[in-house]
C-alpha cells in the first residue's frame, strides 16, 4: 500500500514537467535599472543574461571555509543570488511598477552576516534551506517504527528546523548551470544518519531555476537509506516595499486556505484542523497583514506563525497557494506549490537589533514568510499527511514565487 506521502513524492516530475510547459512563453515587459538605496544596482547594459550564474567570493566562514554566491539573471533583467553556505537566497531583484528593480528579500550583504553571534543568538534564518525537518517538533521528541529519538530543543521547549545545526548552517555544493526555462543552481548535501538526533543517511538535491517569465522554481529532491522524517522547505522573508515601507502590514495577502491548524502556547498544532471562517486566518479574500494582526490568538510576541491547510495529502502538480499585493511599489508575489501546507509568518520575532543590506533595521514586522511545507508535529501527529521517508522512496517537491506587478 502506497502512503499519501509517498504517493506525492511522484508528483514533483509531472509537476516539473507541467510548470515547464507553463513557463515557455517568456514575458514582454521590459525592466529599467535602478532600485531603492537599500538594494544593490541592477546591471542595465546586460540584456541577455550569461549562460550560467556567475559566481562570487561570499566571505569566510568561522571554521575558515570560503562561501560562494551566484546570482541567476534572466533576459529582464531579474537576480537571484543564493550562497552554498546554507543554501541561502539572499536578495531577490525584481521590478516595481515603475520598472525600477529593487530588492525584496531580507539578508546580508555577506556570510559573516550569518554567521555572527547576534545572528546566531536571535537565528531568524533569513533565506535558507530548512531541513531535515522545517518548523517545529514538540518537545523535540518523536517515534518511528516503535523506536523513540530525541532532537536538539533549540526553541524550547521544542525542536524548530533540524535543530541547532540544520541544513541552513551547512555549507552545500553547489553547481551552477542552465536549463530550457533559466539559469540554475545545484545544491546538494548529505545528512549523516545521527545528524542532530534524526536517523538514516538523508541525500538532498535542491534546484533554484530563475524563469524566463519571472519566476524562483525551488525543486527538492530526497532519498534515505534508513526510515526518517522529513520536510523541507525555504524561509526566505519578503518584503516588496523592501526600503520603501516600513513593515509588511500594509502587504495585502490572499492565502488559498479553508482551514489552518491551531497552536497551543508554544506554536504546536493541537491537531484540529479548523475552519478559517470567522477568524483573522481568513484569507481566502484580500486582506492587509495587519488589518486583524492584534487579534490573531497565541503567544507573545503575537502576530501570524500557523500552518494553513492547502490540501490533505501532496498534490499531483503545483498549485497557486498565496498571493501577496504591495500597493506602494505595485509589485507582485504568487506562491505555487505541491505541498500540503503553508506557514505563514509576519516577521513576529525580529526585534530590530540585526541590520541588513543598505544598513536596513530588521524591526519587527518588517518581512514575511510564506514556507511551503509539510504540517508542524507531523511525526507526532498521526491524522496528518506523513512525512516519513522510506529506502527506495524519492521525495519531490516543487515551490514557485511568481513575481509581477499590478498598476
Amino acid at each position: 500500500m502506497i502512503s499519501p506521502f509517498r504517493a506525492g513524492l511522484a508528483g514533483g516530475l509531472t509537476g516539473l514537467a507541467l510548470l515547464a510547459a507553463c513557463n515557455s512563453s517568456p514575458s514582454t515587459k521590459s525592466v529599467s535599472a535602478g532600485s531603492p538605496a537599500s538594494a544593490p544596482a541592477a546591471d542595465s547594459s546586460q540584456s541577455t543574461p550569461s549562460t550560467v550564474p556567475v559566481s562570487t567570493d561570499f566571505g569566510k566562514m568561522p571554521d575558515g571555509q570560503q562561501a560562494q554566491l551566484f546570482t541567476l539573471t534572466n533576459a529582464h533583467g531579474l537576480k537571484a543570488t543564493v550562497t552554498d553556505y546554507g543554501g541561502t537566497l539572499t536578495s531577490m531583484l525584481v521590478p516595481d511598477k515603475a520598472g525600477k528593480l529593487g530588492d525584496v528579500v531580507l539578508g546580508f550583504a555577506d556570510v559573516a552576516g550569518y554567521t555572527s553571534a547576534l545572528y546566531v543568538q536571535e537565528n531568524p534564518f533569513f533565506g535558507a534551506l530548512i531541513g531535515r525537518y522545517g518548523n517545529r517538533i514538540k518537545l523535540g521528541k518523536f517515534t518511528l517504527d516503535g523506536k523513540p529519538y530525541s532532537l536538539p530543543t533549540n526553541n524550547a521547549p521544542n525542536s524548530l528546523h533540524g535543530g541547532t545545526r540544520g541544513f541552513d548552517k551547512r555549507l552545500w555544493t553547489a553547481q551552477p548551470g542552465t536549463s530550457p526555462e533559466g539559469q540554475t543552481l545545484t545544491l546538494s548535501y548529505v545528512s549523516a544518519d545521527g545528524e542532530q538526533g534524526y536517523p538514516g543517511t538523508l541525500t538532498t538535491q535542491v534546484v533554484y531555476t530563475l524563469t524566463a517569465n519571472d519566476a524562483l522554481r525551488i525543486a527538492y529532491t530526497a532519498t534515505a537509506d534508513q526510515p526518517t522524517v522529513l520536510n523541507l522547505t525555504n524561509h526566505s522573508y519578503f518584503n516588496l516595499g523592501y526600503g520603501q515601507t516600513k513593515d509588511i502590514l500594509g502587504h495585502e495577502l490572499t492565502l488559498n486556505a479553508d482551514r489552518f491548524t491551531p497552536v497551543d502556547n508554544t506554536l504546536i498544532p493541537t491537531g484540529v484542523l479548523q475552519s478559517v471562517a470567522g477568524t483573522p486566518m481568513d484569507f481566502r479574500q484580500p486582506h492587509t497583514i495587519g488589518e486583524r494582526i492584534k487579534q490573531v490568538p497565541g503567544a507573545a510576541p503575537g502576530g501570524y506563525d500557523h500552518n494553513w491547510v492547502l490540501a490533505d495529502a501532496m498534490r499531483p502538480t503545483p498549485a497557486l497557494a498565496a498571493t501577496v499585493h504591495e500597493p506602494v511599489s505595485g509589485r507582485t508575489m504568487e506562491v505555487h506549490t505541491d505541498q500540503p501546507g503553508v506557514q505563514f509568518y509576519s516577521g513576529n520575532f525580529l526585534k530590530g537589533n540585526l541590520k541588513g543590506k543598505g544598513d536596513v533595521a530588521y524591526v519587527q514586522h518588517y518581512g514575511f514568510c510564506l514556507e511551503t511545507q509539510h504540517f508542524p508535529d507531523s511525526p507526532n501527529q498521526p491524522k496528518f499527511p506523513s512525512t516519513v521517508l522510506r529506502p527506495g522512496e524519492t521525495f519531490k517537491s516543487v515551490t514557485e514565487y511568481r513575481f509581477g506587478v499590478r498598476k
